[in-house]
């Protein structure tokens, strides 16, 4: 019964939010935050539907009427209520798995990258949305901590991800990395493990996860940030990592295809300055459409371009992020795509 992890752009049942709250860092900017994910939303919901946990009765009655306003239609929207300590639902959201021709769930250990953050709760949301007959297959729990946001994967037998964080000690300080990779080939059936050691983003509280750097767009093309200003702190280690995806070589020997996507403007918190970890590589891929990270910046349309190249026949949506920048995080970091067949039939918005 061996497994395959499904590449994103397989098709898919629904995307999966996680909704903020005050009582989390997003209270001083929770209308912002909220205005970027109903966006999303009314856009995912166009293609399929959309599962979102929120954080009591109050939160879903409301949502569930604003939405309706919006011209969500109701049957491919479902609410529940599931406690969580922040939105970054990539990350503490079920890994889907392919065996024996249908979808299983996998369920990591989340500890809020390394203990940055308190995660108790992340932890617990992808059982607990489970307990409430959220997912129509099994759901699996695993002993390894991981986020999704460190790993690509081509569908095929290769997986890409970073040193810096699948080898870091604020993960798996036991495992080295072929126990990492043991794990990896077990869990995800996959054949090979491409390792970037170079790369990241100013600002990053997740220790260089792959989908802020380089993202597989199908099996022989990759998208990665690039920066062309000497001047800039990421110059070198983005020209490094550059050099590495240049020298990867997929299964039959030939290169990748590399698709460079534009470096923003340096965006910076209005509060104390620190610089945010904006990236166009935290696209999302849906059925028909890919949802690009936007941040008011005039390299937005150079990477709306350069996605419309790498996915020719899908949509491509921008979408304002300059919100979900502010806690460090960005559009593909705020959802999980659910595979077909994952899901309970939605036949109600409230439960």
């Amino acid at each position: 019964m061996a497994n395959r992890l499904f590449p994103e752009w397989y098709p898919q049942d629904a995307v999966q939010l996680t909704w903020p709250h005050e009582d989390s860092d997003w209270a001083g900017q929770l209308e912002r935050i909220e205005a970027t994910l109903e966006a999303m939303v009314v856009a995912i919901a166009r293609y399929q539907n959309v599962l979102i946990s929120v954080p009591d009765a109050d939160t879903r009655t409301r949502l569930a009427t604003s939405f309706h306003h919006l011209g969500v239609p109701m049957q491919r929207l479902r609410l529940i209520v599931a406690p969580a300590d922040d939105t970054w639902c990539r990350d503490h959201g079920p890994i889907a798995v392919e065996r024996d021709g249908r979808p299983v769930l996998l369920d990591y250990i989340f500890t809020g990258w390394g203990g940055k953050f308190p995660a108790t709760r992340d932890n617990a949301l992808t059982r607990t949305l489970a307990d409430k007959d959220a997912y129509r297959v099994p759901l699996e729990s695993r002993d390894l901590i991981l986020e999704g946001g460190a790993i690509e994967t081509d569908g095929q037998g290769t997986l890409l991800t970073t040193e810096a964080c699948l080898l870091n000690p604020n993960r798996n300080a036991t495992l080295d990395r072929e126990a990492v990779e043991a794990h990896l080939r077990k869990d995800f059936g996959v054949e090979r493990v491409l390792w970037l050691r170079h790369g990241h983003l100013e600002g990053d509280d997740t220790d260089s996860h792959i989908d802020t750097l380089a993202r597989f767009c199908d099996p022989q093309t990759i998208a990665y940030v690039k920066c062309n200003d000497e001047r800039d702190s990421h110059y070198l280690p983005l020209k490094a990592m550059e050099s590495e995806l240049q020298a990867f070589r997929q299964v039959n020997g030939q290169p990748y295809r590399l698709i460079p996507l534009p470096w923003p403007s340096a965006c910076h918190d209005p509060e104390d300055g620190h610089r945010l970890p904006a990236t166009y590589a935290n696209f999302l891929i849906i059925n028909g459409a890919v949802l690009v990270p936007t941040y008011g910046d005039a390299a937005d349309t150079h990477a709306l371009s350069a996605l419309a190249d790498a996915f020719p026949d899908r949509d491509i949506v921008p979408i304002d992020c300059r919100s979900a920048i502010r806690q460090h995080g960005s559009l593909h970091c705020l959802t999980m795509q659910l595979p077909q067949g994952s899901l309970t039939p939605f036949l109600v918005a409230e439960e």
